[in-house]
C-alpha cells in the first residue's frame, strides 16, 4: 500500500484529523511540483498518471510504463540520469536500412526495440525476452507505442535448449541472469525456457539478419555460440554488452568473445566522440561496456566514414 493510501486509510478510519490529514498530504502532493523542474533537460516530454498507470513519455516519441518498484529501470534511469543509452542508439541507427532485420536479444522491457522499429518501417524486429514478468512488460510497451513490425519471444538464448533458472530480483530486473551476478537476499529462482539461436530461427524460418544487439548478463558469449551459423551466414552487426564481472561468473574473459568472432571476420569498436574506435583487447583500464562488432569486408565504406 502507498503511503497516500495509507495516510488516507488513517483519515478514514479516524486515525488522524483532517487538518493533520491536509497538512500530510499536501506534503506529499508538493512532490509533483518538483517533477517539472526534473526533467527539464532531460529525454522527457511528460509523465501521465493515470487509472493503474504512470506512463513516461520521451522527447523522442517513446512511451514506457513505469515501474517504481524497479531501482534500475529505463524509465528511472531516464529520470536519473537523462537520457539512457543514447549514444549507443544513434550509432545503431547509423548501420540500419529501411528494410533490415534486428534480434534483440535480452530485450528487457523494450528500450532498444521500440527506439529502432521507426528506423526499419519495412523490416522487423525480433526480441528475445525469458522472464515472464518482464515479458509482459516488453508485450505492454510494444502495444502502447503501436508498432507491429516488433514480434517478441517469452525465451531466452543461449549454447544448449532446455529450461534453464534465472536469478530474478525485482527491484532489479535488468540484472536477470543464469548466475547470481547481484547477490541480494530477495533474489529468487525462475525456471524459463532457453533455445540456441540457430534452432530456434530456423523453426521461424529467418532468411535474413542485418543486426544483433545482445544484453545477456555475462551470458553473451554462449549466446554468439549459439548463433554462430547465422553469425557466418548472414554477416549482421553486433552490439554486445560485455562486462568483465559479469562475464567472470561464467568462466570466461570478454576478450574470448573479441577472439571468437575475429576468427570469422569480425573486428571490435567502441563509441569515441560520435565515431568507432577498434580496439584489440579488453583490459582492466576499459571503460566501455558497449562494443561494435563489425565484418570488416562488408561494412568497409562506412568504416571509412565512422572511424
Amino acid at each position: 500500500m502507498s503511503k497516500l493510501v495509507e495516510i488516507e486509510k488513517q483519515y478514514k478510519t479516524g486515525c488522524v484529523g483532517k487538518e493533520t490529514y491536509i497538512n500530510l498530504m499536501h506534503k506529499r502532493h508538493l512532490m509533483l511540483e518538483d517533477y517539472p523542474k526534473l526533467i527539464k533537460n532531460k529525454n522527457v516530454a511528460a509523465i501521465e498518471i493515470s487509472q493503474g498507470k504512470i506512463i513516461l513519455k520521451t522527447k523522442d516519441g517513446v512511451s514506457l510504463f513505469c515501474d517504481f518498484l524497479d531501482k534500475r529501470h529505463i524509465s528511472m534511469e531516464i529520470l536519473n540520469f537523462g537520457n539512457y543509452e543514447s549514444a549507443e542508439l544513434q550509432m545503431i541507427k547509423r548501420f540500419l536500412k529501411k528494410d533490415s532485420v534486428i534480434l534483440d536479444i535480452g530485450a528487457n522491457i523494450g528500450w532498444y526495440s521500440i527506439n529502432l522499429s521507426r528506423s526499419v518501417p519495412r523490416g522487423r524486429i525480433i526480441a528475445f525476452e525469458p522472464i515472464p514478468k518482464t515479458y509482459n512488460c516488453l508485450i505492454k510497451n510494444v502495444a502502447l507505442n503501436q508498432l507491429p513490425n516488433i514480434k517478441a519471444y517469452n525465451i531466452g538464448l543461449f549454447n544448449k535448449s532446455g529450461r534453464f533458472n534465472f536469478y530474478y530480483n525485482r527491484s532489479y530486473t535488468g540484472a536477470t541472469s543464469l548466475k547470481d551476478i547481484i547477490h541480494k537476499h530477495d533474489t529468487v529462482l525462475i525456471k524459463c525456457r532457453v533455445e540456441k539461436l540457430d534452432d530456434f530461427l530456423k523453426k521461424i524460418k529467418i532468411g535474413q539478419v542485418d543486426f544483433i544487439k545482445c544484453d545477456a548478463e555475462g551470458a553473451e558469449k554462449f549466446v554468439i555460440e549459439g548463433g554462430l551459423n547465422l553469425i557466418k551466414k548472414y554477416k549482421p552487426v553486433i552490439f554486445v554488452e560485455l562486462l568483465r564481472k559479469w562475464a567472470a561468473k561464467f568462466d570466461y574473459h570478454p576478450n574470448s568473445v573479441i577472439s571468437l568472432l575475429k576468427q570469422i571476420g569480425y573486428e571490435c569498436y567502441v563509441i569515441n566522440k560520435a565515431k568507432l574506435k577498434k580496439i584489440r583487447e579488453i583490459t582492466e583500464t576499459t571503460q566501455q561496456t558497449n562494443f561494435y562488432f563489425l565484418p570488416v569486408s562488408k561494412y568497409s565504406k562506412l568504416l571509412s566514414r565512422l572511424t
